[in-house]
């Protein structure tokens, strides 16, 4: 994905994004403060404040972690299904397909937090006769009106009724969290590039260079702010960077691309087996990988990450 410079929205009729709006309850983990329609019906802009530390998206050599970005467009999805598109808020949200490439220099910590902005712009708004709809989005974001980085979402979103029947008996959160797997063993710094708390691996090693078994902490509370009846995709995100990572050998990679489909709801309490593909490796240090997740003998996720090698 090619990023370039759009049009900065002015900041006048800004409306106040609630917390309960971006679907996130724990303190710290929601971004958004506020939001605005733009004239042309189809566009909006979406304010959001980026900490200057977080025990998880600013651990990543002084970078923030391109999920950040991944999740403040998740929020203000979230958002703006229910105040642009008046999709009811107990509405099931899940992504179909998700590609995205951030500019590494704009995404540097600084002592300070940071203010960012996305101009979300839905393409596609299609409503089915029993309720769901699904729609298309592009997101371009800056940094103090500087690139940060883009992305383009499928997604749909399902009256509680249709979602219950997709999921049968997983259709309950609460029910489905208490029966996630218990946790495996992590991999070790060293291994994902980052020091970070062990909550945060989301692979555990089988002994191959290549592959592994999803691990899935629900007491993270970056992944998992409230019960979910299934693996969200944050999780299968962050499991292709750390594989990625693993399969380098480098010290540490930072990603800088996503491109990502999600194939199948990926349930808590049957193992999901993770394996990395080397694609190509660039001279200025760029790695691709492609990482795709089974559960049940059935493909439920792929991605392919582009990271940057750092010694």
């Amino acid at each position: 994905m090619n990023i370039t410079t759009g049009l900065i929205a002015p900041l006048e009729g800004i409306q106040h994004a609630p917390k309960t709006l971006t679907r996130k309850t724990a303190p710290g983990q929601a971004f958004l403060s506020g939001w605005r329609r733009h004239d042309d019906g189809v566009s909006h802009t979406v304010i959001a404040n980026w900490p200057a530390h977080h025990p998880f998206y600013t651990s990543h050599k002084g970078h923030y972690h391109p999920l950040l970005l991944t999740e403040t467009i998740r929020q203000s999805l979230a958002l703006l299904s229910h105040v642009a598109h008046d999709i009811p808020l107990d509405f099931r949200l899940g992504w179909e397909s998700y590609d995205s490439s951030v500019v590494p220099a704009a995404m540097r910590t600084r002592s300070a937090p940071a203010a960012v902005r996305l101009t979300v712009t839905h393409t596609e708004v299609e409503r089915h006769r029993l309720g769901s709809v699904r729609l298309a989005t592009q997101i371009t974001a800056t940094r103090d009106g500087e690139p940060l980085g883009i992305a383009r979402v499928r997604y749909t979103a399902h009256p509680p009724a249709i979602y219950d029947r997709l999921r049968g008996a997983y259709a309950d959160a609460q029910t489905s969290t208490a029966r996630a797997l218990p946790l495996g063993p992590a991999l070790d710094d060293a291994t994902r590039g980052r020091q970070t708390s062990l909550d945060d691996a989301v692979l555990s090693p089988l002994g191959e260079s290549h592959r592994w078994q999803l691990r899935v902490n629900t007491a993270n509370r970056s992944f998992f702010d409230h019960a979910h009846d299934h693996i969200p995709g944050l999780v299968f995100l962050e499991a292709a960077a750390q594989a990625a990572q693993a399969l380098s050998g480098a010290a540490q990679t930072v990603p800088t691309e996503f491109d990502a489909r999600f194939v199948r709801y990926v349930e808590l309490d049957s193992p999901c087996w993770v394996e990395a593909t080397p694609l190509r490796r660039s001279r200025s240090g760029a790695v691709r990988t492609k990482v795709t997740g089974r559960q049940t003998g059935k493909e439920v996720f792929s991605v392919h990450v582009t990271a940057l090698e750092h010694a």
